[in-house]
């Protein structure tokens, strides 16, 4: 018994900790106008982040690949100079999780 409870704990613990994380990201996601140029599912200025979720889909390094460019902002293969997101490392891999997520 003791170690249900134990387990439900850790496991509303976890879930209660991704949802800010999540949230987080979004925060930063509407702070930084990432909307200015992308959307959820079409092309805008930029990329959609479908889009970008099907190109690295399968690739084990598309979470770093893309937490590596918003960090440096720059050039990005073809596309326009992308700004720098100003947030920590945690937030930054929290959007990549979101770009990689989308559908």
């Amino acid at each position: 018994m003791k170690l249900s409870l134990t387990l439900v704990c850790a496991l509303a613990a976890l879930t209660v900790g991704a949802s800010a994380f999540a949230g987080s990201a979004e925060d930063i996601i509407a702070k930084e106008k990432c909307g200015k140029c992308h959307t959820a599912t079409t092309t805008k200025k930029a990329p959609s982040w479908a889009s970008i979720a099907v190109k690295y889909k399968g690739n084990p390094d598309a979470a770093n690949k893309i937490f590596m460019e918003l960090k440096a902002g720059g050039k990005i293969g073809d596309e326009e100079d992308h700004k720098k997101v100003e947030a920590s490392d945690a937030d930054i891999k929290a959007i990549a999780a979101i770009v990689l997520s989308s559908k």
